[in-house]
């Protein structure tokens, strides 16, 4: 197959006691969605299958997509997700504050995106350098106040950066640190970067939060690594880096915002709630097959209980359309084998609308359609924002539409109010 190479042995330590415990269908790359004039160009599905190392826990993708053809014309930008502005403002601020970093010290970023956190990191008093592959994010990022570096992070990149400005307060990774495959280099990258006293922040989508939430959906092409702490302390240490706190946050279904500093220097404590998780990852096997089995079980329950209704429904003439395009929602759409079962796709972001989606080009239209085309149920593949999505659709379920909701529990609801499948 074109742009992918399947690995045969673990990223963080090497083992080639490697396990699928989780057997996602494959897909096309989830944020491909074409305009009218590409709608008939096929677009290939890469797997997405799941495997553990039985050496050191860690979850992972084995079938890597070339990061050029992911990443270099990427579409996503951080400003556009519900909440996540405001919480890179807190974000920057916390860190900035707990570890007590002074004015005027650099923080860079990989995978700096439109620069949403780094203008928060400015605006505490902060020098800032983003790195981002992708060329228009990283223009359009420049020039609005962030100087962004358009290329991949590596080591080499690194000791570039340390020439022309110094040692480095904060290096931070958010929501990228899981796309990385030579995730050895990156790290050594990021240590030769970092001031003696620096700190390494990141946030992942966190396995346990993962399994606990049903976000299974956010396991797709970028995503080669599927975070646990204890797999991941052990392969800092490798790098003369060593965790010291860890903080859960809400963002993405569940992540977790790890601290990680040189582990040869060692300027601070080792946290309480660091050692919590770490027992409880321990208690609930998380570096072991069985719970990931169980996980597959229980997807593989609600993608049944799902189809089950939308089939009765098809068989009845209703129509079915779904709401969400994003990359996410192509996981769902297909793991759960709906792209056959789905008219049309809402969305409210203008850069999806008139575009078709990855592999199965369905069509993607702005949610006022939903009153104008009056599909009898709405499949709410962005799940995880049924909420605000609900409340800005009411007026479709006061005119007899009814809403789906996948997961984490499979839930029909109308203007009557839910019931669960």
């Amino acid at each position: 197959m074109q742009h992918v190479k399947h690995r045969t042995h673990c990223r963080l330590c090497g083992s080639a006691s490697l396990e699928r415990v989780l057997p996602i269908r494959p897909s096309p790359i989830g944020d491909a969605f074409v305009t009218a004039a590409r709608k008939s160009e096929p677009q290939d599905l890469y797997p997405l299958d799941c495997y553990l190392c039985l050496d050191c826990g860690h979850l992972q993708n084995l079938d890597v997509v070339d990061p050029d053809v992911l990443f270099r014309d990427y579409t996503y930008r951080t400003s556009v997700s519900l909440g996540l502005v405001e919480h890179f403002k807190r974000y920057a601020r916390s860190v900035v504050e707990s570890l007590g970093i002074p004015e005027g010290s650099l923080v860079v970023e990989m995978g700096s995106n439109d620069g949403s956190l780094l203008k928060a990191f400015k605006s505490e008093g902060m020098r800032v350098r983003g790195i981002d592959p992708a060329r228009n994010i990283a223009a359009s990022a420049t020039e609005d106040g962030v100087p962004t570096i358009s290329d991949f992070f590596t080591s080499r990149l690194a000791a570039m950066i340390r020439a022309e400005q110094g040692s480095v307060a904060v290096f931070c990774a958010n929501n990228v640190f899981a796309h990385i495959d030579d995730m050895s280099d990156v790290v050594d990258g990021i240590r030769l970067l970092l001031a003696d006293d620096g700190a390494f922040v990141f946030e992942v989508s966190y396995i346990v939060d993962m399994i606990d939430n049903m976000v299974f959906d956010t396991i797709y092409h970028e995503h080669v690594s599927h975070h646990a702490l204890i797999p991941l302390e052990t392969f800092l240490n490798r790098h003369d880096m060593t965790l010291f706190h860890v903080a859960r946050t809400g963002t993405k279904g569940g992540s977790i915002r790890a601290f990680a500093q040189p582990k040869s220097t060692l300027k601070r404590p080792r946290s309480a709630e660091l050692s919590a998780l770490i027992a409880e990852e321990e208690r609930r096997g998380i570096t072991e097959p069985q719970i990931y089995r169980d996980w597959f079980d229980a997807i593989e329950s609600r993608k049944r209980k799902v189809l089950n209704l939308l089939d009765r429904a098809i068989a009845e003439g209703k129509t079915v359309a779904a709401y969400g395009a994003s990359t996410t929602t192509t996981t769902l759409l297909y793991h759960f084998e709906l792209e056959k079962r789905i008219s049309f796709i809402v969305d409210d972001n203008p850069l999806k609308q008139g575009c078709f989606s990855p592999g199965a080009h369905i069509p993607v239209l702005p949610s006022s359609e939903l009153g104008a085309k009056r599909p009898d149920i709405v499949v709410i593949l962005a799940w995880i924002y049924a909420e605000p999505i609900l409340k800005r659709n009411q007026a479709y379920l006061e005119t007899g539409g009814q809403f789906l909701v996948p997961l984490p529990e499979p839930q029909m609801i109308d203007r009557g109010g839910a019931d669960y499948l």
